[in-house]
Formats: structure tokens, C-alpha cells, sequence
């Protein structure tokens, strides 16, 4: 188990392990991640899902939570908050995730 706590990167790369099963790629690239932020004992992520209607929320959600708890130390608190403003686009998405759906 860790003994400090992560940094803004590190929450991404785990989450970068946290991948969008309609779609098939992982949260990070598709933009979802609208922001982190780290206290001591805490990490807090504001994200999205592509649609308000998506099926996956909830189970993305949990996943992510759980990426996150197992870069952080004993005890601390991780909190996923789903956001809907700003709504999700395109062209949040990495250069990578647009053009593996042709939108380079």
C-alpha cells in the first residue's frame, strides 16, 4: 500500500486503466476527466460520461474509485463526483481517441 499520496498524473494514469467498455477506450483519452484534485487524505475527481443516458455511469464510476484507492494510502478518502457542465464533446477527446474513430 502506498504511503503518499499521488499526484495529479499519477491519479491520471490509473485512470488511464478505468476504459469505457461501449467504446473501448479508457476514460482519460476519451476526456472524461474533467478534474483532479488532491488534499492531504483526499483525492477528489470531477468526471463525465459521454451522454447524461449513458448505462455505464455508474459502473465507470465505481471503477475509477477503485483505480484511484489503489495509488492512495490506507484510510484516505476517494471521491468521484459524475458532472454534467460543462456537457461532454469531441473535441475534449485525445488526438489518439479521435483518431481511432477516424475524427483526426
Amino acid at each position: 500500500m502506498p504511503t503518499d499520496m499521488p499526484n495529479d498524473e499519477d491519479v491520471r494514469a490509473a485512470l488511464r486503466g478505468v476504459v469505457d467498455p461501449e467504446v473501448g477506450l479508457n476514460v482519460v483519452d476519451l476526456g472524461l476527466v474533467y478534474g483532479i484534485e488532491i488534499a492531504p487524505g483526499r483525492v477528489r475527481v470531477a468526471m463525465t460520461m459521454t451522454t447524461p443516458a449513458c448505462p455505464m455511469g455508474g459502473m465507470i464510476s465505481q471503477d475509477a474509485r477503485e483505480a484511484i484507492l489503489d495509488i492512495v494510502p490506507e484510510g484516505a478518502e476517494v471521491v468521484v463526483d459524475l458532472v454534467w457542465d460543462p456537457p461532454w464533446s469531441p473535441e475534449r477527446m485525445s488526438e489518439h481517441a479521435r483518431g481511432r474513430f477516424g475524427w483526426s
